[in-house]
């Protein structure tokens, strides 16, 4: 059983490492897009529909995407005046103990995030915007997302598990 959830971790780790990755690669294009949208508003009086609005959803895009990274390298926002001062066992405690939070969050985000991407999708929802870009590719982040960030959480917790009871988990 062991040597199954110790697979199962390095799968976990190495799909939220990968995610990571690949979705910083998007600063690049977001990056170019808003210095190109800013040279052409203010260098040549000519603003573009598009730029900005993009710029919004590969942001979003990678706020979302990278959560599961996050999470790998515990770079979510903590309460560092109490949990930085516990050992690792201690934090490891904590951390089972607030689980049940984190996977009713995850259960639930999972859940609207598909019934809203879904309906997205079928209603093939559009912006607001005068260009009105298609929406539903962010929305189906949001579940995309969610799922990668809780097979972070269930590794996260198998580790937290076997380090909590004093046992390693190479």
């Amino acid at each position: 059983m062991k040597k199954v959830l110790l697979a199962f971790c390095q799968i976990s780790d190495a799909i939220s490492e990968w995610s990571g990755k690949v979705v910083s690669f998007l600063l690049i294009p977001m990056c170019l897009l808003l210095v190109y949208e800013v040279i052409v508003r203010y260098g040549f009086n000519s603003p573009t529909l598009f730029a900005h609005e993009t710029s919004l959803f590969i942001y979003g895009a990678i706020g979302m995407m990278a959560g599961a990274w996050a999470l790998l390298r515990s770079e979510h926002v903590k309460m560092d005046a109490v949990y930085g001062r516990l050992s690792p066992r201690a934090k490891a405690i904590l951390d089972l103990i607030t689980a049940p939070l984190f996977f009713y969050f995850c259960a639930l985000l999972l859940w609207q995030g598909w019934e809203m991407a879904y309906y997205s999708v079928v209603m093939k929802q559009t912006t607001q915007s005068p260009w009105g870009p298609p929406f539903y590719p962010l929305k189906m982040a949001i579940p995309v997302s969610t799922f990668l960030i809780l097979l972070a959480g269930l590794a996260k917790f198998i580790r937290d598990f076997f380090l909590a009871c004093r046992k390693e988990l190479p």
